[in-house]
């Protein structure tokens, strides 16, 4: 399995003949308003523009998952990409109608803990909340993926979320052999963070069994946390070699 990782959650699967995009937010750089004018700097966002060889990588894109609504996991060019293309794409149940309505050619939708066939594996829909307390009731539902493909390491897309239990239980009972965690502790101008706070983050590196990537970095305004800083934290928890922290543009083999 290969694993490129574009920007903020945007990622490309490569297992065999199938290629997988995962979360496309493809506009370039300034697309989107600020996502916060006061708690951080106002920028437009994404707030750098895509690797140099996306487009490459796009043009083999034969799958989709969407985890979520929010521009920042699918904007508006990400949209059309799927929808020229006709790639066939997957998301919850709970976000079908909107994606269909906007013409996604949506080919499967997942309930929560309802595996699925994929690919000549299996999928299953993880719950995940989208921030600590009242926030995450605005912030609607996300799904994470538990992802099994023939002959390949197991994957779990954890998606926008805090350290919650359910997220600790496909940890322990479903022991994914990769699991992606988003790690900005993204937080808008009002209430607490809408993803998990670095000490979370490192929970959830020291539980998961195998190795992990951390994303949602560096690329959407609200979001705080550093590589640089990440990094000297994971290396001061003895994480430094489970953990990847890729650049965007980078490529993980496994």
């Amino acid at each position: 399995m290969k694993i490129n990782h574009i920007r903020n959650a945007t990622m490309v699967i490569e297992s065999g003949s199938h290629v997988i995009l995962v979360d496309p937010m493809l506009g370039p750089k300034g697309s989107q308003p600020t996502f916060t004018y006061f708690r951080y700097k106002a920028r437009r966002n994404p707030v750098v523009d895509l690797p140099a060889d996306t487009n490459a990588l796009l043009e083999k894109v034969t799958h989709c998952l969407i985890t979520h609504k929010h521009p920042d996991h699918i904007d508006k060019a990400g949209e059309e990409f799927l929808i020229e293309r006709n790639i066939p794409t997957t998301c919850s149940e709970l976000d079908n109608d909107l994606f269909s309505k906007k013409g996604l050619p949506i080919e499967q939708t997942l309930g929560y803990e309802k595996p699925d066939s994929f690919l000549g594996g299996e999928i299953t829909g993880i719950p995940a909340r989208h921030g600590y307390g009242y926030v995450a009731k605005p912030m609607g539902n996300v799904m994470g993926f538990f992802i099994r493909l023939p002959g390949e390491p197991s994957l779990y897309l954890s998606s926008d979320t805090i350290y919650t239990q359910e997220v600790k239980n496909v940890l322990k009972q479903h022991q994914p052999d990769i699991a992606v965690v988003a790690a900005g502790s993204a937080r808008l101008d009002l209430f607490k963070p809408l993803l998990m706070n670095v000490e979370d983050v490192i929970r959830f590196c020291h539980d998961a069994p195998g190795r992990v990537i951390a994303n949602h970095l560096e690329a959407v305004n609200h979001c705080p946390t550093t590589r640089t800083g990440l990094k000297e934290r994971l290396g001061k928890e003895g994480l430094g070699e489970k953990v990847a922290v890729p650049e965007d543009g980078e490529s993980l083999n496994y």
